[in-house]
C-alpha cells in the first residue's frame, strides 16, 4: 500500500496549481489604517479576483469561465465572496487560473483552451476590491512534496537510517535551510505584485489570501494515510514550510498596506488527514472528481467565509 500511495504522490506534479503547492500558517490579519482624510471604504465592486488553483477551485463543479486549463469553478471562493456582497455582471471579474505563478500576473499563461491573459489586466482605476491568492507555485511546493515522497521511498527500499530524509535533502552542509531563500524570493515577488495592484487600482482595498492547513498539527496522525511513504519527521517539515510561506505572505501584505486573510487557523483540524466528512483539503487519493492536495467544496466555502469576514472587518 505504501508504494502505491507513493506513486500517486509522484504523479501530483501534473496537477500542481497549488497552490499547488500548498502551504501555510496562520497569523493575525494585518491591515494598514487609512490615511487621514481618506474616503471611507465601503465593501463593493468592481471586484477582481486573482490567483492560482486554490483561488480557482480546481476540479470543483459547476465550471466557471475562462480557458478550460485554468480549471476555474463557479463555486470557487471569489464567486462565493461576490455573491455574499451582492456583486453581479461587470461588478465581478475572476481571472484566477490553476498553476499560476506571480509571472502570470503580468504575462499570459499558456493553458489548454488558453491563453489566460495577464491577470493584472483585470484591474482598472475603478476597481474597489481585489483578492489575490498566489505564491504556492512560485515556491514549487508540489515538487517539494514529491521530493519528500521520493526520499521516503528511497529510505524504505534501502533501509537507510534517518527520521527526516527530505528535511536532510533541503539542509545545506552548514546546517542552513535551502528553502528559506526560495521563500524569501517568493515574498519579494508577491511584494512586487502588490505594488503593481496598488498602482493600477489605487482606490481598491487589497486582500492577500493565505493557504489553508494541508497537514495536522500532529503529523504522526497522518502517517497511515500516506502509507508511511513520508516520515513523520518530514511531514512536520512540510507543515512547517507551509506555515513559513503563510508568514511570508502575511508580512508582505502588512508592508504593502494590504490585508492578509488567514485561512490556516480556521482550517486546522480540517486538513487532508481528517475524515472525509471533516476535511477541507483532499489527500493524495482524493474523493472522486476532486483534486489531490486542493480544497474541496467545504474548503472553498470556508475560504470564502474567511475572506468575507476580513472584508467586513475592514469596513
Amino acid at each position: 500500500m505504501g508504494l502505491g500511495l507513493v506513486l500517486v504522490l509522484l504523479a501530483l506534479a501534473g496537477c500542481a496549481g497549488a497552490g499547488g503547492g500548498r502551504p501555510a500558517p496562520g497569523g493575525a490579519s494585518a491591515s494598514a489604517s487609512p490615511s487621514a482624510g481618506a474616503r471611507a471604504w465601503v465593501p463593493g465592486g468592481p471586484y477582481a479576483a486573482l490567483g492560482d488553483s486554490y483561488t480557482a477551485g480546481l476540479h470543483l463543479r459547476p465550471a466557471g469561465g475562462g480557458p478550460t486549463g485554468c480549471g476555474r469553478s463557479a463555486a470557487d471562493y471569489p464567486s462565493q465572496v461576490a455573491r455574499g456582497l451582492g456583486l453581479t455582471g461587470d461588478q465581478f471579474t475572476d481571472v484566477s487560473c490553476s498553476s499560476a505563478t506571480t509571472a502570470d500576473l503580468t504575462g499570459a499563461q499558456q493553458v489548454a483552451g488558453g491563453p489566460n491573459p495577464p491577470q493584472l489586466d483585470a484591474l482598472t482605476a475603478r476597481t474597489r476590491l481585489v483578492t489575490l491568492g498566489i505564491g504556492g507555485n512560485d515556491a514549487d511546493f508540489t515538487q517539494v512534496f514529491t521530493e519528500c515522497a521520493e526520499q521516503g521511498l528511497l529510505h524504505l527500499v534501502t533501509g537507510a537510517q534517518g527520521q527526516a530524509p527530505c528535511k536532510a535533502r533541503y539542509t545545506a552542509a552548514d546546517g542552513s535551510d535551502l528553502l528559506n531563500g526560495v521563500l524569501n524570493t517568493v515574498g519579494d515577488r508577491v511584494a512586487a505584485a502588490l505594488q503593481q495592484v496598488a498602482r493600477r487600482s489605487p482606490g481598491a482595498k487589497v486582500f492577500l489570501v493565505g493557504y489553508p492547513a494541508l497537514l495536522p498539527s500532529d503529523p504522526a496522525s497522518c502517517g497511515g494515510l500516506l502509507g508511511g511513504a513520508v516520515s513523520t519527521g518530514d511531514l512536520a517539515f512540510l507543515a512547517g514550510k507551509e506555515q513559513q510561506l503563510n508568514t511570508v505572505l502575511r508580512d508582505r501584505a502588512a508592508a504593502a498596506g494590504a490585508i492578509y486573510v488567514d485561512t490556516y487557523t480556521p482550517s486546522q483540524g480540517h486538513d487532508m488527514c481528517a475524515g472525509p466528512s471533516v476535511r477541507w483539503v483532499e489527500p493524495p487519493l482524493p474523493a472522486e472528481g476532486l483534486a489531490p492536495l486542493h480544497p474541496n467544496p467545504a474548503g472553498e466555502q470556508a475560504m470564502a467565509a474567511a475572506v468575507l469576514g476580513s472584508i467586513r472587518a475592514a469596513h
